[in-house]
């Protein structure tokens, strides 16, 4: 069986290339490998199997999942506007470009999924309330403030500490998801495996750019 570790690019329909061989009466039964929610294995499916309707629908998980993860990189970009004329840092600015750039993408992905589905758009105000509630990772608004008032290197610092805490919302949502059942459907699969490996990358970097604000400080 082949490991697949979701990465930037990931082929799009449940699929991914692993033709195996398996002897019966009728002749070699061919079969192909749909990789499992992050962290999961792997299911070997039988051709014949897949790109049956039942294989491709979506549920109410999957949409809940988009409408949320839509609301949610709209606080992200709400913050990377915050970037200019408060960072001092030549690495912020360049790190909330990357985040502006990818997150546009994926929401207007997003917004094609909901739209051809015919399903509720929502209002991307980037607030964050969902049925009342504040969904994984998203800012208050009083914490929103906070960082609004910051310059500087508290402003940097601040935008770090935010963002990692927002981006590691982003990936329970996507575990959520998951845990719910949803994600079969091939393109909400290919959203969310993006947003876990996306957001998990981002992480990793924004604590090392953290610490070496600390060693910097500390210097």
């Amino acid at each position: 069986m082949i490991s697949l570790t979701p990465f930037r690019h990931i082929l799009p329909p449940l699929l991914i290339a692993a033709t195996l061989c398996g002897c019966t009466a009728e002749g070699p039964k061919r079969t192909v490998v749909q990789p499992g929610p992050p962290g999961a294995s792997s299911k070997v499916l039988s051709v014949d199997d897949v790109g049956q309707p039942d294989s491709a629908k979506y549920t109410k998980a999957d949409v809940r999942f988009v409408q949320g993860m839509i609301r949610h990189h709209a606080q992200a970009l709400r913050m990377t506007g915050l970037v200019a004329g408060r960072s001092t840092s030549k690495d912020v600015p360049l790190f909330a470009e990357r985040i502006t750039v990818s997150q546009e993408d994926e929401i207007a992905l997003m917004l094609r999924w909901l739209r051809a589905r015919l399903e509720e758009v929502p209002n991307s105000t980037g607030t964050g309330h969902d049925h009342g509630g504040l969904m994984p990772g998203m800012l208050t608004e009083e914490q929103f403030a906070d960082l609004e008032k910051a310059e500087g290197a508290a402003f940097d610092r601040l935008f770090y500490e935010f963002m990692i805490y927002h981006h590691t919302g982003a990936i329970q949502m996507v575990e959520g998801l998951f845990a719910d059942g949803g994600g079969e459907e091939p393109e909400v699969y290919q959203i969310a495996t993006h947003v876990d490996a996306d957001q998990r990358i981002e992480i990793d970097r924004m604590r090392r750019l953290l610490a070496a604000m600390g060693a910097a400080g500390n210097g």
